[in-house]
């Protein structure tokens, strides 16, 4: 199991590879990969079916006792196999969809990595590798949805999508930790099997807010539910497999995965069903007021996110059952609507829905196609839809707040009905109008993918029995921690109160649809909520970013090397002087023996050096003092011992009056272009700085102890380097290494500043 989740990262590059005079069948190539991941679960259904739960582990960090595992139970099956099943048409279609492209290669290449991040999110065996493949997705998706990177609007999508997931995988990652560290384990089989000491651990509540923020942001949540249409400037295939899914349903899935663990609280339960309710009916609403077939099928997936953590959220068995069944419904329908419009754009040209008409005689498969799914999505017979939505009812029905959650849904339920009919009614079966462009009838590989989408809907609503007892039942057991129960499947439950919403949710849906244009005149604000809201605080929040990096890069990275000294020199000084107040570090003064007549004038040398340095009014004065300092420095040397160091020193000194002043010679005429102010900062800033490193000095003899370090230079010198001058010996034996760097260093800087003078600007130039 490992080498096939791997599978897609070792095999993508060949993606980029120019396959010459089969270009054609790319789709079908890359489709290879998918498809025999799905023969290959296929292999392992049975045994599934059965109870039976399949663990691969692979030693990762064994210091930390981190194992790569994958875990495979029905839940994890059924994701996995919608993944690479809708997978295998997806590739079909981009292929068809994207022929003649440029940098084709490269689509198909963050497609199959996605495609392998997603199967390792639901296969993850232990909640670490579950958040790499998680942050993979977030990462491959940028990439995708930001494919047409030439366009503006393409380039704000992806980025937006990642900021809004990456914040929210960073939450995750928080909480995974915490339940990590509460239950005594990372592996699911661990949290799994640790519910009850979990939901009664303190850190229950902050691990549970942490993992939601990152499934709400993921699964497009209200508030965070703005990025999901934005990426619907993504090619369509890329949206088709997003949204149908993929990455919007990872959220979806850490929710079911966890629901034994963390689900069953007062919390779960108000805070799921809270946003849940509120993303249902957000995004049906918000659907009604898009032209656009993608954006409208955005909105709707929107609502069905919000569906399904709803349903999560209420935690009965019926409900969770009721999730299983929606889940799958709604990948079916929702692929196969994306992939029709699509295939549209690329027949007719366009997209928008007041524009398209009676599409149905041109492209009868299509229509075919796009119908059957848009009657599921509305909840009729016999798709499977109309059972998904039954089950919905059932579960709200039964629910506490049975009545809130009922009115939420039905409400939905006709928002969904009539943003179905918008979808098909008039693009496809309305008169046709001559003005559209000139129709290309759609290859096969174009509508091949919704039909098989559509009559699978179809299938599974006439004969729910085809994935229940093989499918659903495993996943529901591991949603429910129970055992193998087989799901309520069937399209006649006999004349009861949800056949009776049903009906009634047709009835209003049809009558909303028919009276839309009349609702088009409330104003905007109720309409599409465009100008308000989270997107609207994530515009604001992202230029008050921008802003705050203007000013902090006016502010620190200004071009001026005083101001970068005086920020190093700041921040040291405040982060030091802290760290010792908070400490309480107060040296006291070592008694200083009394100093001699040479010891007096040498620090009297140096004194003046520095303040000459200070006050100079020119640039070779203040140099001249400042080599002073250093002969000042080496006289110290050769008075305590360190004749061969005090030559350096000398040395050193020497060559740096030197170069600067064979440097210095061609600058400008030295200004003073300081203030006062300026200047009084600036030694505020110097007199703490040296008074900081005295007192780092007084406390480093305070504290004496010795060295193990200076002993051993001292005992290897000889032995080892065969010098007598310890000094010498650290740097041209014990450290040569970094020596030389440094002389490579000021060699190459000197060299730098060295043609940096003799530029010379022409005539006329700056």
């Amino acid at each position: 199991m490992i080498w096939a989740v791997l599978a897609g990262f070792f095999l993508a590059p060949l993606a980029l590879l120019p396959l010459g005079s089969v270009a054609r069948w790319r789709g079908g190539l890359h489709a290879l990969l998918p498809l025999g991941l799905t023969l290959f679960l296929l292999r392992h259904l049975d045994a599934v079916a059965q109870g039976r739960i399949l663990v691969a582990r692979q030693p990762w960090v064994p210091g930390l006792g981190i194992d790569l595992s994958f875990y495979l139970d029905g839940l994890s099956l059924l994701f996995a196999l919608l993944i690479t099943g809708v997978g295998t048409l997806v590739m079909v279609y981009a292929g068809a969809y994207l022929h003649g492209r440029p940098q084709v290669g490269r689509f198909f290449f963050w497609l199959t990595l996605f495609m392998a991040s997603m199967l390792g999110l639901v296969l993850a065996g232990n909640v670490l590798t579950l958040f790499i493949f998680w942050e993979l997705t977030s990462l491959t998706s940028f990439f995708l949805i930001g494919f047409d990177h030439e366009r503006e609007g393409a380039r704000q999508a992806a980025l937006q999508a990642l900021l809004v997931t990456a914040l929210g995988g960073a939450a995750l990652l928080a909480g995974l930790l915490v339940l990590g560290q509460a239950a005594g384990g990372y592996d699911f089989a661990t949290l799994l099997s640790r519910g009850e000491v979990l939901r009664a651990h303190p850190w229950y509540l902050a691990g549970l807010l942490l993992v939601l923020g990152g499934a709400f942001t993921k699964s497009a949540q209200v508030p965070f539910h703005f990025w999901l249409p934005s990426a619907m400037e993504a090619p369509t295939p890329v949206s088709a497999y997003l949204h149908s899914v993929t990455m919007v349903k990872a959220g979806v899935y850490l929710l079911a995965r966890l629901h034994p663990v963390l689900g069953g609280t007062s919390a779960w339960f108000w805070l799921l069903v809270g946003f849940g309710g509120a993303t249902l009916l957000t995004g049906a609403w918000l659907a009604l007021w898009q032209s656009d077939m993608k954006r409208i099928l955005a909105y709707t997936t929107v609502s069905a996110l919000g569906g399904l953590i709803l349903l999560l959220g209420i935690g009965s068995e019926a409900a969770l059952h009721a999730a299983l069944v929606y889940l799958l419904a709604h990948a079916l329908y929702k692929g196969a609507l994306f992939l029709t419009a699509g295939a549209v754009d690329h027949a007719v040209g366009s997209r928008d829905v007041n524009q398209l008409r009676g599409l149905a005689r041109s492209l009868p498969l299509l229509a075919a196609a796009a119908t059957a799914a848009a009657l599921s999505m509305a909840g009729l017979p016999p798709l499977l839809g109309f059972v998904a939505k039954e089950a919905l009812y059932r579960a709200a029905l039964a629910a506490p707040a049975a009545g809130l959650l009922t009115g939420i849904v039905w409400v939905s339920g006709v928002l969904l009905v009539a943003a179905a009919a918008l979808l098909v009614a008039r693009p496809f079966f309305a008169a046709p109008r001559a003005s559209l462009a000139e129709l290309h009838a759609p290859s096969p590989a174009l509508w091949l993918g919704p039909v098989l989408l559509a009559a699978g809907g179809l299938l599974c609503g006439l004969a729910p029995g085809l994935v229940n007892r093989p499918l659903l039942t495993a996943a529901g057991a591991a949603l429910t921690g129970g055992a193998l129960v087989p799901l309520d499947l069937a399209l006649w439950h006999g004349f009861d109160a949800v056949l009776l919403l049903s009906l009634l949710t047709l009835a209003a849906g049809v009558a909303l649809y028919l009276n839309l244009a009349r609702l088009a005149r409330l104003p905007s604000f109720w309409r599409g909520a465009s100008s308000w809201g989270a997107a609207r605080l994530y515009d604001l929040g992202v230029a008050g970013l921008y802003g705050l990096a203007y000013r902090q890069t006016r502010l620190l990275q200004n071009g001026y090397l005083r101001s970068y000294i005086l920020t190093l020199v700041g921040f040291a000084v405040g982060l030091t002087a802290f760290t010792l107040v908070g400490r309480g570090l107060s040296p006291a003064l070592p008694g200083l023996a009394e100093p001699r007549l040479f010891e007096g004038a040498v620090a009297l040398m140096i004194l003046c050096g520095a303040l000459f340095a200070v006050f100079s009014p020119s640039r070779l004065s203040a140099v001249v003092a400042m080599g002073t300092i250093g002969y000042g420095v080496a006289l110290i040397f050769v008075e305590f011992g360190a004749p061969d160091l005090a030559m350096t020193q000398f040395v050193i000194e020497t060559m740096t009056v030197i170069l600067f002043v064979l440097s210095i010679h061609r600058l400008p005429t030295y200004l003073p272009r300081s203030s006062r102010w300026i200047q009084g900062r600036d030694a505020v800033v110097a007199i703490a700085a040296g008074g900081l490193m005295t007192l780092l000095m007084l406390l480093v003899l305070e504290a004496g102890g010795g060295s193990r370090v200076a002993d051993f230079f001292a005992e290897q010198t000889w032995p080892a380097a065969h010098g007598r001058d310890i000094v010498n010996v650290i740097l041209v034996d014990f450290r040569a290494m970094d020596t030389l760097g440094e002389i490579a260093v000021l060699t190459l800087a000197g060299v730098g500043v060295h043609a940096l003078l003799r530029l010379r600007a022409g005539a006329g130039e700056d």
